[in-house]
């Protein structure tokens, strides 16, 4: 990890969290809730067991083990495992090792396994500043040393290849503890069904992207080849997770600052000295082309016609200096600037190749104010499609060609629905800084994460969208607080590698295409029994009572019965 706070690399040396000669360590803050000690009285040497996918293990608390777990996926799917390290003693060095995956002749490699240790993320809980520790970070880190009187998680990411043959896979994942070796079963059933690959999955994930934050976390020009490198593993995780949509800003700060890094335009506009305007197009190509490399190719969305601040930038050729322009749409001003510039685009898009594949995305703003920006972009050019999160209103369904409300807005009828999307037009619901339940905060349940594509299902939903894939504060890896926001609403993802949240979702995700996927084969019995299952999942006020993890498993073992 990268520090650039000079306060905060004092802080890290003061509290001893930088390495010793010997130890390989992670840095972390301390539990500012360690609870009771007492547990570790009792702890005797380390101990090393299963774990469940549902829980956030407390660093500072004596694990509580689970039964060796039966992973169980398809061809071409990825399942999960967690195990968890207590030890009343300093381990120095901790590694881990899984062997290939038997069954009779046939293998799944050690190497379509991924081998995490779970790291500590300092939060707060939803609608409070109460400072929390959560295991939430995934390290691939070779090596890490475990303090004493603590508990270290650990995470393995199977990879089914698609090749594998149907079995019950057996090997071993070996955690070595400064010499001493832990060996815990690991059993995968394999079912005789494909999961298509990700860049075929229908859910349609709209996750918006923040390239400043990685310019900025990672000290690096930006746009510069340096750049464009720091950023391709996240946007090949991204696409390995089916996301659909790139994130483009065509003006400056269409959401004000409310992220750490603000959006920049990835559009010049120069007005001339003879008063026409000019576009510099270099940026938004580079990031397109570069996104679509990355596996991200089926929609581009721009935003935004309708910023928060009503604020519009550009270069004034004439006055060598930049211009800001206050006006809202429906003023001749908000049409002097913005209407050439839309005709501009749309040629450029054209040019391109991306017209018929690009949305002029808008967010939640008065309907007035909507009324107008769409006004203007049909009579720039009435093949653009229109994309939003708004909440539900009649004229909605007509203007728009991808829409997405509100877990707890979600008002729109099943009929509209269904017509949507029998005229191949996107509906799906976003989670943000509320509800408090179902969500993606670090203090949220995990299972919650997966959820989320449960419930989309259940709605007749094409997917998710969320506001923040990696928008990070300034040390996400430590502490994942900014602002007003509860902890970890805006990102999903850390800077060199995914999250506890990021693979349940992922997991929801393809339970979605796998529903979708065997529907068409039910017997009309079992599609009763799916609705049946369905239908509470679909109820966006849900009681408080809920436990989403009986929702989440209830959902496997159906699955689990009709493959």
């Amino acid at each position: 990890m990268k520090t650039k706070n000079n306060l905060l690399l004092l802080a890290f040396l003061l509290m001893g969290l930088m390495p010793v000669m010997g130890q390989v360590k992670t840095a972390e803050l301390p539990d500012p809730n360690p609870g009771d000690q007492a547990c570790w009285l009792s702890l005797k040497t380390t101990k090393v067991g299963w774990g469940s996918i549902d829980e956030r293990y407390s660093r500072s608390q004596v694990a509580a083990f689970a039964a060796n777990p039966v992973l169980h996926g398809w061809r071409g799917e990825r399942v999960f495992a967690q195990a968890v390290i207590s030890t009343p003693k300093q381990l120095d060095r901790v590694t881990l090792k899984v062997s290939d995956l038997k069954s009779g002749n046939n293998t799944i490699p050690s190497s379509c396994i991924d081998k995490y240790f779970v790291c500590y993320v300092m939060g707060d809980k939803y609608n409070s500043k109460d400072s929390l520790l959560m295991a939430d970070r995934l390290d691939a880190s070779e090596a890490m040393s475990v303090e004493a009187n603590t508990t270290r998680p650990l995470w393995f990411d199977v990879h089914i290849p698609e090749s594998a043959k149907a079995g019950t896979y057996k090997g071993t994942v070996t955690v070595n503890c400064d010499g001493t070796s832990f060996n815990l079963p690991l059993k995968v059933e394999v079912v005789n069904r494909v999961l298509p690959t990700p860049d075929k999955w229908a859910f349609h994930l709209d996750l918006w992207q923040n390239p400043y934050a990685v310019a900025r976390y990672f000290d690096v020009p930006l746009w510069s080849k340096e750049h464009f490198d720091k950023m391709r593993p996240l946007m090949k995780m991204l696409a390995a997770a089916g996301e659909k949509v790139i994130t483009a800003s065509i003006i400056e700060h269409p959401w004000n600052s409310q992220t750490y890094d603000p959006f920049e335009s990835m559009i010049a506009k120069m007005k001339q000295i003879d008063g026409s305007w000019k576009y510099d197009y270099t940026v938004f190509d580079a990031w397109v082309s570069f996104a679509m490399e990355c596996g991200i190719t089926e929609q581009i969305d721009c935003y935004t016609l309708v910023p928060w601040s009503y604020k519009f930038e550009y270069y004034d050729c004439a006055t060598n200096s930049t211009k800001h322009v206050a006006c809202k749409p429906g003023e001749q001003k908000y049409e002097d600037i913005m209407l050439p510039f839309m005709k501009d685009l749309a040629a450029h898009l054209k040019a391109k190749g991306w017209f018929e594949r690009t949305c002029i995305a808008m967010d939640e703003r008065p309907m007035e104010q909507l009324r107008a920006a769409w006004d203007l972009v049909r009579r720039a050019d009435p093949g653009y499609r229109i994309e939003g999160a708004v909440n539900y209103s009649p004229e909605v369904v007509n203007m728009m060609y991808d829409i997405s409300l509100g877990y707890r807005h979600a008002k729109l009828p099943e009929e509209v629905v269904l017509q949507r999307r029998a005229d191949n037009l996107r509906t799906t619901f976003y989670t943000c800084c509320n509800p408090n339940r179902p969500n993606t905060f670090l203090s949220s349940p995990l299972a919650e994460s997966a959820f989320l594509g449960w419930h989309a299902l259940a709605k007749g939903y094409n997917g998710y969208l969320r506001w923040a894939y990696n928008s990070w504060p300034v040390e996400p890896c430590l502490d994942s607080r900014f602002g007003t926001w509860t902890a970890g609403d805006t990102f999903l993802v850390y800077p060199e590698g995914p999250s506890l949240r990021w693979e349940r979702l992922v997991e929801g995700i393809q339970q979605y295409e796998k529903m979708r996927i065997l529907f068409p084969t039910l017997k009309p019995s079992k599609k009763d029994a799916m609705e049946a299952l369905l239908k509470p999942m679909s109820n966006p006020n849900p009681d408080a009572s809920v436990d989403f993890r009986d929702w989440v498993a209830s959902g496997n073992k159906f699955l689990r019965s009709v493959e």
